[in-house]
């Protein structure tokens, strides 16, 4: 309803200038650039705009058990869920007396949240039962991350509960325990300062939500994490990959993490000279993090000329709630109708505003946008306004009587919902409330990350009132002598430096090998067949992560291709049992029958190596019916031949000896 392009007539008024481009908001409230629509357009002055962005960043942990009970750490299908229950969440105090600004907001809409609950699930997660004391394995992962650092640890360990009621956890908080501060990391752009390091609850997984109720599933709840914040001390986009790279680097180096989508997850927190403080939560693609700085630098520059515009105009947001819904009782939208039949039909005018609420702020996303996101905060759909009517079935005269109904002049817009009476009521209490905000500039929020770089409102920035102590849980000791005997582990990228160098690999391969899940698994096999003429570990690397990449994309489920296969297929190659050329079709028949020996599938499969006088009288009868063929080629004709000598033979011959004998061959009929 907000994200149609707007009908508003507003002449073009520049944006913002940069080193070399010009942004401007064109007659349909449409950003554009001198260039195209792609991150490059969005390319500031960022030592001028004065940026600064700081990171928390938060790992899932790969220990058996869950941080306070004994749970496995493992995520479930939301099909094997065996119970459910539900539970109403209300804002409450922290330690200092006062609630959180956000907690007020996430529980307007009063929705129940219902939670997934499976056989792996206990009581302490349901917060029918006493929490466990801090997990030791975790703990100590969160230590060495520390020292990797360079932190200085606490002496204690205190748990603390963080006043949560989004729903993302039955208890309605999350346990959080600091572990250290004060450390730095040394990029190639600069140091950047590490704040502190925390390591807490994972919440519950989001299974989407309605009007009625959100939904959980509690599988992911109390998973560890470590949580890493920095210092705002990041000044370009680029600097912020590097720095989030880096630190995703040194996480997965203790190879006590999780891997794959959603087990780390970037809050980027940015502003401006002239701006305010975002939190922008929910960036787990790694390669999105530049363009989504980029984006909302520009969102908030868009805001600021926004805020100009609007001065001068002498725009003002009175704050009346109109009930129009007498003016759509013939109305053919049928959204319209639909709210009507659940409750009625409620706006606001924003004098001085028409034109500038279809303004884009962000490619596809208005300040229409911005206000409509508020108005779900509390369970609404969405909203109307003026800039972006007729549409939706609302015609032109449905907008005149809804003008003269609210006495909204040309020069107005207006803001209009249908729904709850109750729920529209208090989105359009928070939508006023935005509208007004908008004579400020930026309002510092929490925001969500979404996939093409562009953010969306969340709640409020939180506050420190949303924290106070866990009394069931004793504190931990962390001893000076056990902090400084923790042994580190080998960085990724210097592991990857030394496969270059001890095994002769080159850079992809071993960049490859070093950031896999077990880059150990590759050292083992490497060094048993240090000797191997045939196994050498250019051809292990190239198995382990080509050959496997080759099948995946042929759709062969490789997750049966362990270490022990690999090496017990190396060996079948080392004794001569198997060319080099059998292992893709060894490797894709074994995951397809798990359970196979190998040494049975080569017989199966007639994958032994065959005898080379064999190959060779194939290869002579080939060449003296490709005479004539041989001799309009010369030595060009290799290739072409390689192609039925190694089909008839399907991978029991080496390349290099079909090669080597179809050469000899060759050179017979070229030199008679």
């Amino acid at each position: 309803m907000t994200e149609t392009k707007t009908t508003s007539t507003t002449s073009t008024t520049s944006v913002t200038s940069t080193k070399s481009k010009t942004f401007t908001t064109s007659a349909n409230g449409k950003i554009d650039s001198d260039s195209s629509d792609s991150s490059d357009s969005f390319e500031f002055d960022y030592e001028k705009l004065g940026l600064m962005v700081g990171l928390e960043i938060h790992q899932q942990l790969d220990t058996k058990e869950k941080l306070h009970c004994s749970c496995s750490n493992t995520i479930r299908d939301e099909s094997d869920s065996n119970f459910e229950f539900f539970r109403y969440l209300r804002p409450k105090s922290g330690i200092s007396g006062v609630i959180d600004p956000a907690a007020v907001e996430q529980t307007m809409a009063k929705r129940p949240s219902v939670y997934k609950g499976f056989d792996s699930v206990c009581l302490g997660e349901m917060d029918e039962e006493a929490p466990l004391p801090l997990n030791s394995e975790a703990l100590e992962t969160a230590l060495v991350v520390s020292k990797m650092f360079n932190m200085v640890p606490v002496d204690k360990v205190y748990v603390m509960r963080k006043i949560i009621v989004d729903g993302s956890s039955p208890t309605g908080f999350q346990r959080t325990s600091f572990i250290s501060g004060s450390g730095s990391l040394k990029t190639e752009s600069g140091t950047c300062r590490i704040a502190t390091m925390s390591l807490e609850e994972d919440s519950a997984t989001s299974l989407g939500s309605s009007d009625e109720h959100l939904k959980y599933s509690l599988d992911r709840l109390g998973i560890p994490l470590i949580e890493v914040a920095t210092y705002p001390d990041m000044k370009t986009p680029s600097q912020v990959y590097e720095v989030a790279s880096e630190i995703g680097m040194i996480f997965r180096s203790t190879g006590k993490v999780k891997r794959g989508i959603g087990t780390i997850r970037q809050d980027v927190n940015v502003s401006i000279s002239d701006g305010a403080r975002v939190e922008i939560k929910g960036v787990q693609a790694l390669d999105m993090i530049e363009e989504i700085v980029k984006r909302e630098v520009l969102r908030q520059v868009s805001l600021l000329k926004l805020r100009d515009d609007l001065l001068s105009k002498k725009a003002s947001v009175p704050g009346e709630i109109f009930d129009v819904t007498e003016v759509f009782s013939n109305t053919k939208s049928k959204v319209l109708q639909r709210g009507m039949k659940n409750g009625c039909i409620l706006a606001t005018v924003l004098k001085g505003f028409n034109g500038f609420v279809g303004r884009e702020v962000q490619p596809g996303r208005r300040l229409g946008s911005e206000l409509s996101d508020k108005a779900k905060a509390v369970g609404v759909s969405g909203l109307f306004h003026t800039d972006e009517l007729p549409n939706y079935g609302i015609t032109k005269d449905d907008v005149n009587s809804l003008r003269n109904f609210v006495n909204a002049d040309s020069d107005d817009a207006v803001i209009f919902m249908a729904g709850n009476e109750f729920l529209i009521r208090k989105a359009m209490d928070l939508v006023i409330e935005r509208a007004r905000y908008a004579f400020e500039g930026v309002p510092g929020e929490t925001r969500y990350a979404q996939a093409d770089g562009n953010t969306s409102y969340l709640r409020p920035l939180p506050g420190p009132a949303r924290m106070f102590p866990e009394t069931d849980i004793l504190p931990v000791c962390v001893k000076d002598s056990y902090f400084k005997n923790l042994p580190l582990p080998e960085l990724l990228n210097e592991k990857a430096d030394r496969f270059m160098k001890e095994y002769n690999l080159n850079r992809e391969f071993a960049e490859q090998l070093a950031y896999s899940y077990n880059p150990d698994g590759f050292e083992k096999i490497a060094k048993k067949f240090v000797n191997s003429s045939a196994v050498t570990p250019t051809f292990i690397a190239r198995n382990m992560t080509g050959t496997k990449a080759e099948l995946k994309r042929g759709g062969t489920n490789v997750d049966y291709l362990t270490d022990e296969i690999f090496e017990e297929a190396f060996d079948l190659v080392d004794y001569g049992k198997i060319s080099k050329e059998s292992l893709i079709p060894l490797f894709e028949e074994y995951c397809k029958t798990p359970n196979t020996p190998l040494s049975e599938i080569v017989s199966k499969k007639n994958l032994s190596v065959v005898d080379l006088s064999e190959v060779e009288e194939f290869i002579i009868k080939l060449v003296n019916e490709k005479k004539d063929f041989i001799k309009e080629k010369q030595n060009s004709a290799l290739g072409p031949l390689m192609g039925p000598v190694m089909g008839e033979f399907r991978g029991r011959v080496d390349g290099k000896d079909v090669s080597r004998l179809l050469k000899q061959e060759i050179d017979k009929i070229l030199n008679s």
